[in-house]
């Protein structure tokens, strides 16, 4: 399917001003050092594209394992101009000065000034700010809503439309949550001692690895263990069961979720995808079909820019959890 085509409001609404977006991201730092970046240009500006700049403050190692890389890789896709700033949480929680952005200390969160704004626009959550920024700067990377003829109609909405808007949702409301428990269920060293260090939560992976008499260690690897087989196992194999279905019969033989263009949808999904390739058993054997979909992903010239930017600070980049 051909790009969405851009309306002739929607032109005039990109060019009658260049406002500003200001993409906020924390977290946590578990290495030593902080890397500062004086500033990034975007090349790829073509005129009428409202401009944003980028500054780099701040980035811990653990930033490349963000998911805010993923609304990074969506400004560099709209060819925008952006500025960008990170904060440390503290004690595992937002600090005080993202919580002045936004009461939660929501990460990634975004702001946006411009004319006619009395004050910034703030937008937290990855797919709301992806629906928001496809919508004013990126309209292609939404399908076509109705089919020809159908316009309005319960039930006449494109397959291609349909699956943008449930993968919007999916990303972090079903495969991610199995994500972030198989997260913390990790024994990475590391990663114990700073949750032990800062937090008062108990977690499953503390459980697993709590400095215990040996008699009730047994007791506590079972109770890891059984999470792991019983739950995130099966769990982890029927989503990705699933997704490499859908990568077979993406509409119209297409080589994306949703079709022949990437959409935001496939944004949000390359972290989760990304991580379970460390963590649920994503391989390319088992699922060669998704793993060649997340390789076309990683090949997008945008998803590339976004990644040299955290190379160019952190000297690696790793998408797994």
């Amino acid at each position: 399917m051909p790009p969405v085509a851009k309306s002739a409001d929607q032109d005039a609404t990109r060019t009658e001003s260049k406002p500003k977006i200001t993409l906020y991201c924390a977290y946590v730092l578990l290495s030593s050092g902080l890397y500062k970046l004086e500033h990034f240009e975007s090349k790829l500006v073509p005129v009428g594209i409202p401009k944003v700049r980028v500054l780099q403050v701040q980035l811990s190692r653990l930033l490349e394992k963000s998911r805010a890389q993923r609304i990074l890789w969506l400004l560099e896709e709209v060819k925008v101009d952006y500025e960008l700033k990170t904060y440390k949480r503290k004690n595992m929680l937002a600090p005080d000065e993202l919580k002045q952005i936004h009461p939660l200390g929501k990460s990634p969160v975004i702001s946006i000034e411009s004319e006619g704004l009395s004050k910034p626009m703030v937008l937290a959550e990855s797919g709301f700010i992806v629906e928001y920024i496809s919508d004013h700067f990126g309209p292609g990377l939404i399908p076509k809503r109705y089919a020809e003829g159908n316009e309005g109609k319960i039930g006449g909405e494109t397959e291609e439309w349909l699956r943008h808007r449930y993968y919007m949702h999916y990303a972090e409301g079903s495969i991610m949550i199995l994500l972030i428990v198989a997260l913390v269920i990790s024994s990475q060293d590391h990663l114990i001692r700073s949750f032990r260090s800062s937090s008062s939560l108990l977690t499953c992976a503390d459980i697993k690895n709590a400095p215990v008499p040996f008699f009730i260690k047994p007791i506590t690897n079972g109770i890891a263990g059984r999470i792991t087989s019983s739950f995130l196992t099966p769990n982890f194999k029927t989503h990705l069961d699933f997704l490499e279905s859908q990568i077979a019969t993406s509409p119209n033989g297409g080589s994306y979720l949703c079709g022949g263009d990437l959409t935001g949808a496939d944004i949000l999904m390359s972290f989760p995808l990304g991580a379970a390739r460390g963590r649920a058993g994503l391989t390319q054997e088992k699922y060669p079909k998704l793993w060649a979909y997340l390789e076309r992903l990683e090949t997008r010239d945008a998803y590339k820019r976004a990644v040299q930017k955290i190379i160019e600070i952190e000297g690696s980049y790793d998408p797994s959890l």
